[in-house]
């Protein structure tokens, strides 16, 4: 079984005991989470595509890791002005541990 679901404006395809990485989620490690969003869900049966949701489907996880990601550099520049801007980011992230899939 598996399913089609929306977290932090990116959609992913999740089965049961996959490793997820999402944008980043409240709640601490070993947390249970729900992620409610399932845009499809589909298995032994013929697959449910929601419009735009599945009605009643359930994506449960565990919380395995809260991080932040590799740092990438901003660099502005105007040519002969002196101009330069230099700015880091960092984007958090949640690892999530997928457990069930209902509906």
């Amino acid at each position: 079984m598996y399913a089609v679901i929306r977290s932090g404006g990116k959609q992913a395809r999740v089965a049961p005991g996959d490793l997820l990485r999402v944008e980043k989620l409240d709640g601490a490690v070993g947390d249970s989470i729900e992620l409610a969003e399932v845009l499809l869900v589909a298995g032994d049966q013929e697959p449910r595509v929601g419009t735009p949701l599945v009605d009643g489907a359930r994506v449960r996880g565990t919380i395995t890791a809260q991080g932040r990601g590799d740092k990438i550099i901003v660099f502005k520049m105007k040519r002969r002005k002196g101009y330069r801007r230099k700015a880091g980011h960092r984007q958090a992230y949640t690892e999530v541990r997928i457990d069930a899939i209902e509906g």
